[in-house]
């Protein structure tokens, strides 16, 4: 099958000229681009004898894309509105070589001759145009990068000799003075402007006062707004301290206030934190005058510190069992309930419901909530059998891991056995002079490092059955005080508990309990207690007898107390039938 030809374009014969200069201050636009637009005529359009048909001018930065007129030209010409671009030099159609060179390639694609008036004779179109117009781009990029690395040296010096460089905070304003006639003095230090900053004499009040109320660490930043709003202060610009929201909320400026008392210019300092320059608190003292001294700023950075050190956010609303409570469905499947607070602005209080968003399923938690002290009662274990359940549990415990331990300690000593080798190999390397000292002292540091670490591996993993009993026992302990403790805890410290101890409630449409998954190890107990130790095994052998004296009168079809998931105290057979897999990561 044939490819498809691309369609092309049918442009409009016609010259547009391309004019830019930076900015209005940093140029005179007018005088820059009667310039440009003269070359251009003189060296691109008269001797073509193709008319002109438009201009396109911008006075942005050429490092910007988004050029509204540049744009312009763009799109015209992917609609065909003429045939040649001219710009007078490289650098005016942009700065950014990149986009420069994206732009000419899709001019040259639809067929549009670009023209520089300062190299007429370069055409980018060919490859030996294209190059040299690579470099050209490329210098205007290069010339671009070193004007803004000269403008921010020559800020980091104004900042280091005291004064400052940047818009004046709220209670300062800015000024210049141009220099028609600037003395020895002002010509090495400004060229033609000279700019600072002083007080405002109006807004300066505004942050005494701020400051003031500050200090005495009785107003919180919302009262120092509201305290401000109610004297008639704004902010700098006329926005005021307290503004009244479109659902008639009062909404404080605290983070534009917090922001200004961390600010070192009201204490007199030059402070700096940026990329291309650093300048400490307290080593550059500025040229203006501060509105509070060096000690009462310090004093209210430290208020503010220590606000937030002593703030402690609390919930709204407090829930037993959010994000742990799922409903079970008509067809088995379980959906995960979120928590709803109706009516809270009732004097009597609202309603706390555990809930499936946008539906009609409601539940009460003060239904479920009062079913989880009896289920955490039931969770008891009888002391008399500790010691069947600790047996049973080691054993699970060395079977899980005696097979992987071994494999994976057999490929740690072959690691070590490898290392030894290579050490030996470059040993006779550099015996023979075959290899510097300094690569062997930087391989022998390798192989040292590579050793160590196995070798604490190969000591995890000896450590590791006993870090599993030892989780057991505090399973237990914990089990054994939970009910307790639970009444005795606040409603915050009660989620936290079951947090530890649970991966899900289960619950019917009526709010009953109908299952409780445990997190590991609690769920293994429960799944260790509830199962049957004689009996035939998952392989169908035998499993040996019970061993005698390990509980003196109690044998395997005895009972033990722990109670089911839903919180009844039942007596269930223990310790029968297959054993369950030890610990795992998701506690199955």
């Amino acid at each position: 099958m044939s490819r498809k030809k691309k369609r092309r374009l049918t442009l409009t014969p016609g010259w547009v000229m391309y004019l830019r200069t930076s900015d209005e201050d940093a140029q005179a636009p007018e005088r820059s681009q009667a310039g440009q637009r003269r070359m251009i005529q003189h060296t691109l359009i008269q001797p073509s004898g193709i008319p002109l048909i438009n201009e396109y001018v911008d006075n942005y930065t050429g490092r910007a894309t988004d050029r509204a007129n540049y744009q312009r030209l763009l799109a015209d010409a992917r609609e065909g509105k003429f045939s040649h671009v001219s710009v007078a030099f490289a650098d005016r159609f942009g700065r950014n070589d990149v986009e420069a060179l994206r732009a000419i390639d899709e001019l040259t694609e639809l067929g549009v001759t670009i023209r520089i008036a300062s190299d007429p004779s370069v055409n980018p179109a060919d490859m030996n145009g294209r190059l040299f117009t690579n470099i050209l781009f490329g210098m205007a990029r290069l010339e671009s990068d070193r004007t803004a690395h000269r403008v921010v040296e020559g800020m980091h010096s104004k900042l280091l000799s005291g004064e400052w460089a940047f818009k004046a905070p709220d209670g300062y304003v800015n000024k210049e003075l141009k220099l028609f006639q600037p003395g020895h003095e002002d010509k090495m230090k400004n060229t033609r402007y000279k700019r600072w900053i002083e007080l405002d004499p109006e807004q300066a009040k505004v942050w005494r006062t701020a400051w003031d109320m500050l200090l005495t660490e009785t107003h919180t930043l919302e009262d120092i707004c509201e305290a401000l709003h109610a004297r008639g202060y704004r902010l700098k610009g006329g926005t005021p301290f307290v503004k009244i929201s479109d659902r008639g909320r009062r909404v404080a400026a605290a983070a534009k206030l917090s922001k200004a008392f961390h600010n070192w210019v009201y204490a007199g300092w030059v402070v700096l934190d940026t990329e291309w320059g650093t300048i400490q608190p307290k080593t550059v003292r500025g040229n203006w005058e501060p509105i509070v001294s060096t000690e009462e700023f310090e004093r209210g950075i430290a208020i503010l510190n220590k606000r937030n050190m002593d703030r402690c956010p609390r919930r709204k609303h407090e829930y037993l069992l959010r994000g742990l409570v799922y409903l079970q469905q008509a067809d088995g499947s379980l959906t995960k309930l979120t928590c709803s607070y109706s009516n809270a602005n009732r004097q009597s209080g609202g309603s706390r419901y555990y809930c499936i968003y946008s539906s009609k399923t409601n539940i009460l938690c003060k239904v479920v909530d009062a079913q989880i002290p009896r289920w955490l009662m039931g969770l008891q274990v009888d002391d008399k059998l500790l010691p069947i359940i600790r047996e049973a549990y080691t054993h699970d415990v060395d079977n899980h891991l005696a097979n992987s331990a071994k494999t994976e300690k057999q490929e740690l000593e072959d690691q070590l056995k490898s290392i030894d080798e290579e050490e030996t190999r470059m040993a006779r390397q550099y015996a023979a002079q075959k290899l510097s000292e300094q690569i062997w002292e930087m391989l022998w540091q390798e192989w040292q490092d590579r050793r160590s670490a196995i070798r604490t591996t190969l000591a995890l993993l000896d450590d590791s059955r006993e870090l599993h009993l030892d989780s057991l026992d505090v399973a237990l302990t914990l089990i054994s005080k939970a009910a307790i403790l639970f009444d005795k805890l606040e409603l915050a410290n009660q989620y936290q508990l079951l947090k530890h101890m649970v991966r899900r409630v289960i619950i019917n449409p009526q709010g009953m309990i109908v299952n409780v998954d445990l997190l590991p190890p609690f769920g293994y107990l429960q799944t260790l207690v509830t199962s049957q130790i004689g009996g035939q095994s998952r392989a169908g052998k035998q499993k040996p007898r019970q061993k005698r004296g390990l509980i003196e009168g109690k044998s395997c079809s005895d009972l033990v107390a722990l109670g089911t998931p839903i919180g009844i105290r039942t007596r269930v057979s223990a310790l029968k039938g297959p054993r369950p897999r030890p610990l795992d990561d998701k506690g199955n």
